[in-house]
């Protein structure tokens, strides 16, 4: 077996305040790491095409992997009124985007199931484009658009760039399901073996609880890859999207994922995943 593995995480805060610790050597690992930074919908086309070892992943596109994937219970994002956030410009409302166009940020994203879903529920039939998460707003600014699901910093800043929030789609999750919102998760090849996964999944929570406890380590490195330089946000992206379901999902976020994955599985008309989930 290698003793490098294929790592990919996102340049989000969340992930990069994560994973600090482990990808530079400040906390025992079993293995070494080959890191890859990219958007989450680049990750959730990699684990699609098996191409990482490591992977964090949306959870919504943890339906199409788990026969290669397991997930670990530690390092993902979940919570409540963590959730994707719809935008627009003053005065549109969710009927009004029946038939327009709305920016999501990948298809196999979190954001967009939730967003399918709200739609299925309002009986909402709009156009669903594709884009980078940091290009959403912008292009709803412009009108590009007629709106938009913000993640990761969007959630702080939308308002800034001049726009309402027509609807929180994690509390509509979290309201209609009564469980937290799963949004992203560390999927690993099953393939390692379940004594290195459990390594693995070991070490991303010391590496969590080596951030916790050194604030100052990772500084400079999660500024560097952040969309949103202000050191506010970033701090509030941290402090939202990294939860104690971080260090372990817990029964709670087991029942949440499981919820979110058969949702999942319906919405690409496919059986849910057999097997376990969780590592």
């Amino acid at each position: 077996m290698t003793d490098i593995l294929r790592i990919g995480i996102s340049p989000c805060p969340n992930d990069t305040f994560i994973f600090h610790a482990l990808l530079h050597g400040l906390v025992d690992a079993p293995v070494r790491f080959d890191p890859v930074l990219a958007d989450v919908e680049v990750l959730n086309g990699m684990a699609r095409r098996g191409e990482a070892d490591v992977c964090k992943l949306s959870v919504a596109a943890a339906a199409g992997v788990l026969d290669e994937y397991v997930l670990l219970r530690s390092g993902g994002a979940m919570g409540y009124g963590v959730g994707p956030i719809l935008v627009a410009k003053e005065g549109v409302s969710l009927d009004d985007l029946d038939g327009r166009k709305v920016a999501i940020p990948g298809r196999m994203t979190t954001a967009n199931l939730l967003f399918g879903l709200c739609c299925r529920e309002k009986d909402l039939k709009p156009e669903r484009v594709e884009m980078v998460f940091d290009e959403v707003m912008p292009a709803v600014n412009r009108g590009d658009v007629a709106a938009g699901v913000v993640i990761h910093e969007g959630r702080f800043t939308f308002a800034e760039h001049g726009l309402a929030r027509l609807l929180d789609l994690g509390d509509w999750w979290e309201q209609s399901r009564g469980l937290p919102i799963p949004l992203g998760a560390i999927a690993v090849r099953r393939s390692l073996g379940s004594e290195m996964i459990c390594k693995l999944d070991e070490a991303v929570r010391r590496s969590i609880l080596y951030a916790r406890e050194n604030p100052e380590a990772g500084r400079q490195w999660i500024r560097s890859h952040a969309q949103e330089m202000d050191a506010g946000v970033v701090a509030r992206h941290i402090e939202t999207f990294v939860t104690d379901y971080s260090l372990d999902v817990g029964e709670e976020g087991e029942r949440a994922v499981t919820a979110l994955l058969g949702e999942a599985s319906r919405e690409a008309d496919c059986k849910p995943p057999e097997g376990g989930v969780f590592a």
